[in-house]
């Protein structure tokens, strides 16, 4: 006969609580502090409505973090959570113990729930921390309650509950400060997306990703939401291209409504752009109206003319820059001078260095490696799919000696690993890497390194050599099995 533990008395104290359907505000404010957190919990999943409904208007801590709850949303469960903040938000005097202030939308705080459920233990250095991501800018007066929540905008519809509290929340206007920190948009039509951000606080929100290829046209009616994100650290934009069909003073019309609202953010640190082509020639319109220094610059994939590398160079908010990523950008034809430019305005900064597939020969390789060698801070430099000779690479090897914090680096097989036909050579790639390798540890102990082919033009793949012996096989493609 096997013996079971007898279930705590937190357990049979929420078995009570939840089995009382009429559950009283009453009787909740004789209850321990530590009770609510598991007895919610439990509430939520069974979906005990009337529970929840009670429970919101009594709870005791400043914010109530439902996001990590809401694993799959029910919109049952969740109306119950809305009905108890309606009864509280009616409430001209809130009683002195009922504390909340802040719900919270985000999948972010797992960690709460399993501190009261004894899961974890509290520090007051997690409940600091904790109260330091409630904080937001509010306009004007303090708001009796914010939603801090992430919109992310995707298939073509907003998830279920997303939609009901939006519609929730355009009735209680002025009751509420809806605050969004991270915007992300996948695809979905742009009116749809202008009616969301008009019932949230635009200031608020940090991060924004527009992750859909979208006409220049478009990006125009979103762009006075962008310059009203005062507080907007991060621009990602992927895709964004100019249809043909504009004319050339069109065009130059929607670049200035769009770089003009950059200098609206004073806060703004971080730009990624993929396959951006709107830009090419009037990338100075946007540096010009830079209100802070960058930390980070990703054009991947993106048009850009010899002329906005210039300005780019010479930009003042540049000089502080901690990653700099140009890959698949053509830099065969350009003159090497803006980019060792650059690198010499980063070289007591800059973090991280991705040159990728850019078409680099020798003498441009030549021409920037005395400001590479300055960069101190350096330790991430990727550099294959470039074409670079033997001789090339030894002199860049060199140049690196004096990189001490550099623990990362990629470079390109050595043009003489391929026959005249631009077909790989895979023994003579394997002898020369071990080349590379005994020239690279005779100057210095690196610490990862790989040595990497053109990309496979059957399968994509590129065959590698890495520093270790054992690692030196590192990948086939289809034309040539392991090296």
């Amino acid at each position: 006969m096997s013996l079971q533990a007898p279930p705590r008395l937190l357990e049979l104290a929420e078995q009570s609580l939840l089995r009382d359907r009429a559950l009283a505000i009453p009787t909740l404010e004789e209850l321990p502090r530590e009770l609510f957190p598991p007895l919610f919990t439990e509430a939520f999943t069974r979906r005990c409505c009337e529970t929840l409904i009670t429970m919101v208007q009594a709870w005791p801590f400043t914010c109530l973090p439902l996001g990590s709850l809401m694993k799959s949303c029910n919109l049952e469960t969740f109306r119950a959570v809305l009905e108890g903040l309606d009864a509280l938000l009616a409430q001209k005097v809130r009683p002195r113990r009922w504390k909340l202030q802040v719900l919270d939308l985000r999948n972010v705080d797992e960690n709460f729930w399993g501190i009261w459920s004894g899961a974890s233990a509290l520090s007051p250095e997690a409940l600091s921390e904790r109260r330091t991501a409630w904080n937001c800018p509010r306009p004007g007066g303090q708001q009796p309650l914010t939603v801090i929540l992430d919109l992310c905008f995707k298939n073509g519809k907003l998830d279920e509950c997303l939609t009901h509290f939006l519609e929730w929340g355009k009735q209680r206007k002025g009751l509420l400060h809806v605050c969004c920190k991270e915007l992300q948009i996948f695809g979905i039509a742009i009116h749809r997306i202008i009616e969301v951000l008009n019932t949230v606080e635009l200031d608020c929100i940090q991060e924004v990703e527009v992750c859909c290829p979208w006409e220049l046209s478009i990006l125009i009616r979103f762009a006075p939401y962008l310059g009203q994100m005062r507080n907007l650290r991060k621009l990602v934009l992927f895709n964004i291209h100019a249809s043909a069909c504009i004319p050339p003073d069109r065009k130059e019309q929607f670049v200035t409504q769009f770089t003009s609202q950059f200098l609206k953010l004073d806060y703004f640190q971080k730009l990624y752009m993929h396959s951006v082509s709107f830009l090419e020639g009037h990338l100075d319109q946007l540096l010009r109206c830079l209100q802070a220094p960058l930390e980070t610059v990703v054009m991947t994939e993106c048009l850009l003319s010899e002329s906005d590398l210039k300005h780019l160079s010479w930009c003042p908010s540049i000089r502080q820059l901690k990653e700099l990523d140009l890959r698949g950008i053509t830099l065969t034809h350009f003159s090497p001078e803006p980019l060792a430019v650059l690198l010499e305005q980063v070289v007591a900064t800059l973090q991280t260095l991705d040159l990728e597939d850019c078409g680099i020969v020798d003498s441009q390789l030549s021409a920037i490696l005395p400001a590479l060698s300055r960069c101190s801070q350096l330790s991430t430099f990727s550099f294959c799919g470039n074409l670079i000779s033997m001789a090339a690479l030894k002199n860049l090897l060199r140049h690196t000696v004096g990189l001490s914090k550099i623990s990362l680096e990629l470079y390109p097989a050595p043009l003489e690993s391929y026959d005249t036909e631009g077909a790989l050579c895979w023994g003579r790639f394997a002898e020369l890497g071990a080349e590379l390798m005994k020239t690279l540890r005779d100057l210095r102990q690196p610490k990862i390194i790989v040595f990497s082919t053109a990309p496979c033009p059957r399968c994509g793949i590129r065959a590698s050599y890495d520093l270790e012996p054992s690692h030196c096989l590192l990948n086939a493609c289809c034309q040539g099995g392991f090296i």
